[in-house]
């Protein structure tokens, strides 16, 4: 986020066209093209039902640094995915409507993607996992595949060619034509689409284990950039976007100061246990003492990730159709939701 960004964002400040409106004690704004409803006005809408998962299934779904918990769970994501069935629900009956109208016999229909975005450290991965999870426990989708766009970044060797590795996770860091050919072939229906895998321990592409992906009914791709627009082509004419066949898209969402040191804390947990490997890229810094690391992870952040942020995640939140705004302890604390 932008330095005084956060502002605008702040439950409880009205702006103009804003309108707070009451709902069970709780309240949420009508706020141009967007519904913010506040954490508890969103648990509300879902109150009665359970949530499908276990505390033994969160505990492993569970990022590190974050807050997700079984009340996490029924408030936030139990709510968010009954929205996303009822979209995947209108979906399919629009697509037999559409066949009906071109006097087509119906084939299947192509898979519902959601794009879920964010920044370094946010928590989309966390996100990302739980909504595949309890979407799969919905009857009418059990088939959910999550992609993260991290096996569509070039290899190290390619970046080290064109002098990128310091520029790892900005957008042009990725195969962007591999990545829109996937996410193109998941829409056309293919039977099966084969996409990359990246190993954090070597902090580089597998391609010999490639996850396969066979007839879903949900495919969620996760990534740093997956919002961007679509850029000119060499022609100059306009370029296509993987933004542009997502039927659903999510930010995560969290003030930079925020992220920011979750990213330090991160980094010092990871410097006790991932870091200590000796397989691992970053097995230098499992050699620094804490000071030494936070140093190193405020370096890293201020020369990296917080500017990818700042120049290119964060410009994309507003193309998101539900945002998940967090709070310093890492908790959802309001939704702001795209109006129809």
């Amino acid at each position: 986020m932008a330095p005084g960004d956060d502002a605008v964002d702040r439950p409880g400040t009205l702006h103009p066209g804003h309108h707070a409106i009451a709902h069970g004690g709780h309240h949420h704004r009508d706020s141009g093209p967007y519904v913010e409803l506040e954490r508890g006005a969103w648990a509300a809408l879902d109150a009665s039902a359970e949530s499908p998962l276990s505390p033994e299934e969160i505990t492993r779904l569970r990022g590190l640094g974050d807050a997700l918990d079984l009340d996490e769970v029924r408030q936030v994501y139990l709510p968010l995915s009954r929205l996303l069935s009822l979209y995947v629900e209108s979906a399919a009956a629009l697509h037999r409507q559409q066949e009906d109208f071109l006097h087509r016999t119906q084939p299947p229909r192509t898979p519902f993607v959601i794009g879920l975005a964010g920044s370094v450290a946010v928590g989309k991965s966390t996100t990302a996992r739980v909504l595949a999870q309890m979407l799969a426990h919905w009857p009418a989708h059990p088939n959910v595949a999550l992609v993260t766009t991290d096996g569509f970044l070039l290899p190290n060797a390619e970046l080290e060619r064109r002098g990128l590795m310091h520029r790892k996770g900005f957008p042009e860091s990725y195969d962007r034509r591999a990545l829109l050919k996937f996410v193109m072939e998941i829409k056309s229906g293919h039977d099966e689409v084969v996409a990359p895998t990246y190993s954090h321990l070597t902090y580089d592409v597998v391609p010999e284990q490639p996850v396969v992906i066979r007839h879903p009914d949900i495919v969620i791709v996760e990534g740093l950039n997956v919002l961007q627009p679509a850029r000119s082509r060499e022609d100059g004419q306009p370029g296509l976007a993987v933004s542009d066949f997502f039927d659903f898209s999510v930010y995560v969402d969290a003030s930079e100061r925020d992220i920011r040191r979750w990213y330090v804390e991160r980094f010092l947990h990871l410097r006790e246990t991932a870091f200590r490997d000796p397989a691992s890229y970053f097995s230098k810094y499992g050699m620094l003492s804490e000071d030494e690391a936070v140093t190193e992870a405020r370096r890293i952040w201020d020369s990296i990730n917080g500017p990818n942020l700042v120049e290119n995640i964060v410009p994309t939140r507003s193309r998101a159709t539900l945002v998940l705004r967090k709070a310093p302890d890492h908790s959802v604390r309001y939704v702001r939701l795209r109006k129809l």
